[in-house]
């Protein structure tokens, strides 16, 4: 493993125990330049993953806590009027900071979750016309609860789109239990994670992440790969040019976590499973029979053809 993605993964697993295979993927997201959506029940650390990782780079942070009456300008700021001056004055947001994290993001109505679309592809904010970038790195964070539960509006697939991975913690095993007790009883659970890695670090991993090369048979794997999302019958909207270009992205942070210049096929696979299933939007059939968008990429990777190496 490279040995920056290392200290960074060691500085959080201090705050999150027993999800070193989640923290690796967070990771990932990160150095592929994507946003990154954590769908869980609440109480199992979604918030607290998303800190571990701010905390543990020196970048500014913001947090937005969605609920029902948050409106888009609590998102992306606002002009007010100054008398005084007889001018408007835009106020950014909290989405201007690098890293942003939208907690319980299908609590608050389409109309706000829409306002970070903007922001999520270009970068950018429009306020009263006048745009306002984004500091670099940029990374949005959004958690959610399971859309069954009450209180919830599930995000649109054009917003799913635009979060490059989707992650579950899940519960910890019993080990992993036992060793947050003890933690927590001791304060050592919450103690202050410091700061192992620079904005500018962050971006210098990024472009060496993008100079990974990948084989043209990788390419016209991975175009198959997306290309058998759309041609299944439980599939109503397959996959989007937008997935391939996440999934090649991330299989080349997978290549670079492990310190080659190069991808293999199994990086492919790996950021298929990342990137693709939330993006799938099932037919009534699937979803009838409780098929999920991973159950169904397990099928399409295990029936595509690998390239040899």
């Amino acid at each position: 493993m490279n040995e920056k993605i290392r200290l960074l993964k060691n500085n959080m697993e201090r705050r999150i125990v027993g999800k070193g295979n989640v923290i690796d993927k967070v990771i990932i997201t990160l150095l592929a330049g994507g946003h990154l959506l954590l769908e869980d029940v609440p109480g199992v650390g979604k918030t607290s993953l998303a800190k571990a990782l701010a905390d543990s780079l020196s970048l500014s942070f913001a947090r937005i806590q969605c609920t029902p009456d948050t409106t888009p300008s609590d998102i992306t700021g606002f002009s007010m009027y100054r008398p005084s001056e007889g001018t408007f004055q835009v106020l950014p947001g909290p989405v201007i900071h690098n890293i942003v994290l939208a907690d319980e993001l299908n609590r608050t109505s389409p109309k706000t979750q829409s306002a970070l679309l903007e922001v999520m592809e270009e970068h950018k904010v429009t306020i009263d016309a006048q745009e306002l970038q984004v500091p670099e790195p940029f990374m949005v964070i959004g958690t959610q609860n399971p859309v069954e539960m009450a209180g919830t509006y599930p995000l649109p697939e054009s917003q799913l789109d635009r979060f490059m991975a989707r992650l579950s913690i899940g519960y910890p095993d019993t080990n992993a239990a036992e060793d947050m007790a003890e933690r927590f009883l001791s304060g050592g659970l919450h103690e202050e994670t410091r700061s192992v890695l620079t904005g500018k670090e962050i971006l210098g991993m990024r472009r060496e992440v993008n100079s990974v090369s990948i084989h043209g048979d990788l390419r016209a794997y991975a175009v198959s790969i997306v290309e058998a999302t759309r041609a299944r019958a439980e599939v109503s909207c397959g996959a989007s040019p937008r997935a391939l270009l996440s999934m090649l992205r991330c299989a080349q942070a997978m290549a670079y976590a492990d310190d080659r210049n190069y991808c293999i096929p199994e990086d492919i696979a790996e950021a298929a499973a990342l990137t693709i299933p939330h993006r799938l939007v099932l037919a009534a059939g699937a979803r009838l029979g409780r098929m999920t968008g991973e159950d169904l990429m397990r099928k399409i990777l295990n029936q595509v053809r690998v390239p040899s190496a």
